[in-house]
């Protein structure tokens, strides 16, 4: 699946990946390829990111999630 996240000053990430764990208000939410259309809120913690083998962490403090098409895009306010 496609994942760009993305701050007012930057882009952060973009590129495919295989799963992805994002830090939602009420816990963690996993996306994985396929995923359902959602969208959410999401607070304080780390962004998981795995691809091609490898796991990068993006620490955040807030922002919101979108999820469609096999699509996630992730608009960030602060990072850590």
């Amino acid at each position: 699946m496609l994942l760009e996240v993305l701050s007012p000053e930057k882009k952060i990430f973009g590129g495919d990946c295989s799963a992805i764990v994002l830090p939602g208000i009420d816990g963690k939410l996993e996306i994985r390829d396929r995923h359902a259309p959602l969208i959410a809120a999401l607070g304080e913690g780390e962004i998981k990111v795995s691809a091609a083998g490898a796991v990068q962490l993006i620490k955040i403090k807030n922002g919101f999630a979108e999820v469609l098409n096999n699509k996630v895009t992730i608009l960030v306010e602060n990072i850590q």
